[in-house]
């Protein structure tokens, strides 16, 4: 099963639209973990264990384990959400874009060395960057679109022949790279009505929602703007939400708590 497969399974399964972004700080580990030397793969396993019954997908972030030089914990991370909670799928977040022969090996990251059921990508040098992702079929490949941060509209939202850039950018995924059905594309929560406008050119395509929470995201605009017709659609990120609820010794129960209640309070929009 490829990921876009896996992913609307995982949809119904679940009903759950909440992505677990998983992205390990030690310094905000509980006192625990302080001197452990497997801290960052623990401390994120108890995580996926408390959140996977409420989570569509888990997101890994590669900056914050190579930071710690802890890329074997990843691997291991990941491996441990395909054993031990088989179909959910893990979206390597590395956005990634480079020429075609670098892209091939963080092709290979990715999806052989890591494990990955997808992975997030930046468009930006154009389609022969993209290629070597898109050619692995059964992989998903996430395209940034309209991003979540402050500056996205220094670039994104440029005139580009009477549409802003980020539209074009839809548009020419939607209808030129995605002949394998394996593309989505990131779409920030901090900009509804550019995630309306995405919606509306692309169709059912799976969208990744990163900035709810400490970002600033509107639940209620993310879901009447970005759902498909059919209530799905979404993978709506949450990762220091959920990761940090708790500082103490409940921090797995308060992070499973976090992560219901996100999609309680998703579902209740949909």
């Amino acid at each position: 099963m490829g990921f876009i497969e896996q992913l609307r399974a995982r949809w119904q399964a679940s009903n759950s639209l909440v992505c677990v972004g998983l992205d390990p700080d030690p310094a905000k580990f509980p006192p625990m973990f302080a001197g452990r030397e497997d801290a960052i793969f623990e401390f994120c396993r108890d995580i996926v264990d408390a959140t996977a019954e409420f989570a569509c997908a888990f997101k890994p972030q590669i900056a914050y384990f190579a930071a710690f030089g802890a890329e074997d914990a990843l691997r291991r991370l990941i491996a441990h959400i395909h054993d031990a909670h088989p179909g959910i799928p893990v979206i390597l977040d590395a956005k990634r874009g480079d020429i075609g022969s670098t892209a091939s090996m963080y092709a290979i990251e990715a999806f052989d060395r890591f494990g990955a059921d997808a992975v997030t990508l930046n468009p930006y040098m154009g389609h022969d960057s993209a290629q070597p992702f898109l050619d692995r079929a059964g992989k998903g490949c996430v395209f940034l679109c309209h991003t979540s941060n402050p500056g996205a509209g220094d670039f994104q939202d440029l005139d580009f022949g009477g549409t802003p850039l980020y539209q074009h950018v839809a548009e020419t995924i939607a209808a030129d790279w995605n002949a394998h059905g394996n593309c989505a594309l990131v779409v920030g929560a901090t900009y509804p009505e550019e995630l309306k406008a995405i919606r509306g050119i692309v169709g059912d395509m799976p969208l990744l929602i990163p900035g709810i929470g400490a970002q600033g995201g509107d639940v209620e605009a993310t879901v009447r703007n970005g759902k498909s017709a059919d209530g799905s659609g979404l993978m709506v990120n949450s990762s220091r939400g959920i990761l940090y609820a708790s500082n103490g010794g409940d921090y797995t129960i308060a992070a499973g708590w976090a992560a219901q209640t996100l999609r309680d309070e998703i579902n209740r929009h949909r």
